[in-house]
């Protein structure tokens, strides 16, 4: 019999797909929930309910641009009720001072801000719309208000270059964290990747970058490094394993164990206007689909790193290969790691066959 699993210990909200910002990167699906088909107040509040009574401990409010729920200091409190460490994922726009003051009466504990790029014009050429002003505002609110400031920079190959302007801005704008997030080819990704997938020689300057300022700055500036999965031939343990740790729940409800999933075919997510979290988690064909390891193909079943990758990103796999079982081909050991060779090659060539296409608004 297989044991249950642990509960999840982080929570995913999106509690909306609208944004000010267009990115051309967003992971969100190409397919955007309206803001007609979002839980209601009651609905969230439930769904933070029944996390933390299933052992989540953090959760991301995020989006879209969750700044656009009118309700959000009720779903903050909603959250910081169930005993949910609260942080607020956001572009910064809509941030003033009164609304931060909300949010942290209610009880939110940290924001992650977005940042496009160090220059002003090549930020707001990325995000299509002018909004570096206002990051740089709602960055001096958030330490002002004394909460902890992370800033997550998606990274490809409109901005890899200038990686020390991204690190010299973070520190500009007093944050602890940098995410440097090498992009992940979902959503909006997908369809811009021949746009935004960069170069190796790109890559391996900006990771020897990296390694220069961790020591340069030793502690005073958290620096993650969200590896170049495709460009690296290594692929990255899906989410910590499928339906290992987290959970995302979709502004419609539907529950899913990443972000990505929704573009699966015949996965069948539940969602929570009809189920309980804690049967979805445990239950569900969906969450169960590829937890463990029975269900790898070779290589990885018999791949010493089959418990550190967990056979890669499923939804990589399937957008690449159209079979969510093959072997991430992001892996220098899968069968179809040509089909990525192709793809780096095109970079390196300085291909780019197809219009950059800027994420619609969800609304």
């Amino acid at each position: 019999m297989t044991p249950p699993p642990d509960p999840p210990w982080a929570l995913l909200a999106e509690l909306t797909h609208a944004c000010p910002l267009r990115c051309g990167y967003c992971s969100n699906p190409v397919e955007l929930v309206g803001r007609s088909a979002e839980l209601s107040t009651e609905q969230w509040s439930e769904v933070f309910r029944q996390a933390g009574a299933l052992g989540v401990v953090h959760t991301h409010l995020s989006g879209g641009e969750p700044l656009l729920r009118h309700d959000l200091p009720d779903l903050v409190a909603a959250a910081a009720g169930a005993g949910l460490y609260t942080q607020l994922v956001t572009s910064g726009v809509g941030l003033g001072e009164r609304r931060l003051a909300e949010l942290t009466g209610a009880g939110l504990r940290s924001v992650q801000l977005s940042v496009q790029h160090a220059n002003r014009a090549a930020a707001e050429r990325i995000a299509g719309a002018r909004s570096f002003t206002a990051k740089e505002r709602a960055a001096r609110l958030v330490r002002a208000a004394g909460l902890p400031l992370g800033l997550n920079a998606v990274l490809h190959r409109g901005n890899l270059d200038d990686l020390d302007g991204l690190i010299r801005l973070a520190l500009a704008w007093g944050a602890d964290r940098i995410e440097l997030a090498n992009t992940q080819y979902h959503g909006w990704a997908a369809r811009n990747r021949a746009a935004l997938l960069p170069t190796p020689a790109q890559v391996d300057r900006a990771r020897a970058r990296v390694a220069r300022w961790r020591e340069q700055l030793g502690d005073s500036l958290e620096l993650v490094w969200v590896a170049a999965d495709l460009v690296d031939a290594t692929a990255k343990p899906c989410m910590g394993g499928w339906g290992a740790v987290s959970l995302t729940v979709a502004p419609d409800g539907t529950v899913l164990p990443c972000p990505a999933a929704g573009t699966l075919p015949g996965l069948d997510p539940p969602n929570v206007t009809n189920r309980e979290l804690a049967w979805i988690w445990r239950e569900s064909s969906t969450f169960n689909a590829f937890r463990g390891e029975s269900w790898m193909p070779e290589p990885c079943r018999g791949c010493a790193r089959r418990a550190v990758d967990h056979g890669g990103c499923r939804c990589q796999a399937y957008t690449l290969t159209g079979d969510a079982t093959r072997t991430d081909p992001a892996c220098r050991h899968a069968p179809d790691r040509h089909l990525v060779e192709a793809l780096v090659r095109g970079a390196a060539d300085g291909a780019d066959p197809r219009a950059y296409a800027y994420r619609g608004g969800g609304r």
